[in-house]
């Protein structure tokens, strides 16, 4: 069993970048841990940050529960995420710690919107700063021997994003359309408002990278290429 840690910005971006993927890795009988760094507060133009914050919070672990993961929210305000941020990257390090980690899923450095990026970065540093004895975080959990691999996945619609990796997801869309569909504050307003049937939009993106491997449904990933991390094995489902 392997344990694998899956790091998001805002509650609902790893089930639309790598939900299949999650909910396979939890159908093998891996532990999946999901984190997001942002609250989500000031994703919708009507609902007020606080109220939408803890609606959010909520939709996340509903959807973590359709697979079994664990999920944990850092809690941080939208738009004010910096990954040199020494308290964020502190938080980060407790979670690589406590759960020790044989890989992390994380978004890719250069994505839509800045606070994807840095939390890109933020997982990177704190990944590596997991590992060093002297290094203190408020959960005093022990430092980690390994900076782990880690799996970028795709951009938001795939823009821009080359992979290296796919992972067939065939015998999991659905559950990734389900856990989608948990966050109804967002996919609601999506259509409502601007008219964008988000569901068929995550299928689509599947169904585009599965047309690319030779499968029905895939999702795309890309290895951070840096000592030392790299490896030979697969890890990814």
């Amino acid at each position: 069993m392997m344990n694998v840690l899956a790091v998001g910005c805002h509650p609902d971006d790893l089930e639309i970048g790598c939900g299949g993927t999650l909910a396979k890795l939890s159908a093998l009988g891996h532990q999946v841990t999901m984190v997001h760094v942002a609250n989500g507060d000031k994703g919708h133009a009507i609902i007020k940050p606080e109220p939408l914050r803890q609606i959010r919070a909520v939709e996340a672990q509903e959807s973590g529960a359709l697979i079994g993961a664990t999920v944990i929210s850092l809690d941080t305000s939208d738009l004010t995420i910096k990954s040199d941020n020494d308290e964020l990257v502190r938080k980060l390090v407790g979670v690589i710690r406590r759960t020790r980690p044989d890989y992390i899923i994380t978004h890719p450095p250069e994505d839509y919107m800045k606070d994807h990026m840095e939390v890109s970065k933020a997982v990177f540093d704190a990944s590596f700063s997991a590992t060093v004895p002297h290094y203190t975080e408020e959960g005093g959990f022990p430092p980690y021997e390994k900076a782990v691999p880690i799996f970028y996945m795709d951009t938001l619609a795939g823009v821009g994003f080359l992979p290296t990796e796919y992972v067939d997801i065939s015998d999991y869309i659905d559950t990734k359309i389900s856990m989608n569909n948990c966050h109804q504050s967002q996919i609601t307003w999506l259509r409502d408002h601007d008219g964008i049937d988000f569901l068929d939009f995550v299928r689509t993106v599947s169904k585009f990278r599965g047309l690319q491997c030779g499968k029905p449904y895939a999702e795309a990933f890309k290895q951070c290429v840096a000592w030392p991390r790299l490896t030979t094995e697969r890890l990814l489902p």
